[in-house]
């Protein structure tokens, strides 16, 4: 397997190093010397490769925004899943390891705050807000009416998000976070046997 460019392996380091300077020093005390000490990089690459700080920050968004896309790409490769099973699948890739760990909570619930001030992190949230509720609508359409499959793709959504800020925010994250997937599934699952069970296949 060829080895990724250097200019790769560099813009990683550096994705790498903001996630674990926000985690610990928070976005607003986050700086270009920090995030280049951690990496063991010249700062004078972060306004190479990014532009500078704020660049930066919205790479290593797009790259919590892509680790979350990739989550899903691999549980739903099956063709032949049934809408239930998609939709456990969806709400799995919002609770992996790498979305609950301390670096990855702690950017988001930076990123979040500051998107409301920020232009260039306000549309990646609403992709990410997009994409998630794209996803959900496209399996409950599958076994709803229409007028449900809306409904219910946005309560999803908003379970999902919910449950993850409280998890993240809770003293013991790991089983809040463990304990939101269940709860959430149950929930989707309610929501189709309201139509009747033979629904969810």
């Amino acid at each position: 397997m060829p080895r990724p460019p250097m200019k790769t392996v560099r813009q990683q380091q550096l994705i790498d190093a903001t996630l674990i300077s926000v985690e610990r020093h928070g976005l607003h005390n986050t700086t270009i010397n920090t995030i280049s000490g951690l990496a063991g990089l010249s700062s004078g690459l972060i306004s190479h490769y990014f532009g500078g700080k704020q660049g930066l920050i919205e790479a290593t968004q797009k790259y919590l925004l892509d680790q979350l896309k990739q989550a899903l790409l691999s549980r739903t490769q099956n063709k032949s899943m049934i809408p239930l099973e998609r939709l456990h699948a969806i709400v799995e890739a919002n609770f992996t390891e790498v979305q609950r760990s301390r670096p990855a909570t702690k950017t988001w619930l930076s990123f979040w705050s500051q998107a409301m001030h920020e232009p260039g992190l306000a549309r990646l949230q609403h992709i990410n807000s997009q994409r998630l509720y794209s996803n959900l609508l496209f399996s409950f359409k599958k076994i709803l009416p229409k007028a449900a499959a809306i409904t219910a793709a946005k309560q999803a959504a908003a379970m999902i998000d919910g449950f993850w800020l409280r998890s993240a925010l809770s003293g013991v994250p790991e089983k809040e976070f463990e304990q939101a997937q269940i709860l959430c599934k149950a929930f989707i699952e309610a929501v189709i046997m309201q139509y009747g069970e033979n629904r969810c296949h």
